[in-house]
């Protein structure tokens, strides 16, 4: 079996990291990553997908050969060595992961407790009657997307893009189910993806968490509303509180 040593990888990255003088944080910061991330890979219980590979070879100053191989090459390669670290690589590429969930830390507990206070918040709203029938469906419907989108950049977004999103100006993004298009706006990158994912949590946790309450205080002040005062509570933080911080996130990071 060709596989990663994870023991070794993890010791081999821990002290290119120490020659460097850097801290976990520090260079979790270069990669986007927190440092949580570096922390499992220099204990053995991760590895790094293998889209960092090559980032994170050059930033410790070595070739992905070495790093692959867990220690500095002191030769050049036999045949029968490059074939080995040829299967070695394919093996390590099926066996790393790239999706949030291997990294959730924090947001996972955010998420967990957006959706407990949103949902509680809306039960609450619908079982009392205190929620305006002008607003149940706003209420239903944007928790809902807080929730569905919530769960997607928590637990299932890729961490990085492909190459060839770096290698072209791509203006769409397709994962599944989930799309995101902002034509003109700004390209997707991995420059501006993390920042994106940052701001898409965030949003999604606090719109999940805040719109239900919002709707309630409005049934309060507003019972009846008027046509342009519902179509606000919907469109104000549909568009202001998700879709235009992503939108800045992504321009603002993408060169």
């Amino acid at each position: 079996m060709y596989q990663i040593d994870r023991q070794r990888f993890g010791a081999f990255v821990a002290s290119l990291r120490r020659e460097k003088g850097w801290t976990q944080k520090e260079l979790a910061e270069q990669l986007f990553l927190s440092d949580k991330a570096v922390s499992k890979w220099e204990t053995g219980a991760s590895i790094p997908d293998t889209a960092l590979l090559i980032p994170l070879a050059e930033l410790l100053g070595v070739s992905v050969t070495e790093l692959l191989l867990c220690e500095r090459a002191g030769s050049p390669l036999d045949a029968s060595d490059v074939e080995g670290l040829v299967k070695t690589a394919i093996a390590y590429a099926g066996d790393a992961r790239a999706r949030a969930w291997t990294q959730a830390g924090r947001w996972s507990l955010g998420y967990a407790a957006a959706l407990l206070l949103g949902g509680g918040t809306l039960l609450f709203g619908l079982l009392s009657g205190r929620l305006a029938p002008d607003y149940e469906t706003a209420a239903i419907t944007l928790a809902a997307l807080g929730a569905l989108f919530g769960a997607y950049f928590c637990f299932f977004v890729p961490l990085r893009l492909p190459a060839y999103y770096d290698q072209n100006r791509i203006t769409a993004f397709s994962d599944g189910a989930f799309r995101i298009n902002v034509s003109g706006l700004f390209a997707f990158n991995n420059r501006n993806w993390p920042h994106i994912v940052a701001v898409g949590r965030l949003s999604c946790v606090l719109l999940l968490a805040l719109y239900p309450a919002l709707c309630l205080l409005l049934s309060a002040l507003f019972p009846a509303p008027s046509r342009l005062l519902a179509g606000a509570a919907v469109l104000v933080p549909l568009l202001g509180g998700l879709l235009l911080p992503l939108i800045l996130a992504g321009k603002k990071y993408e060169a």
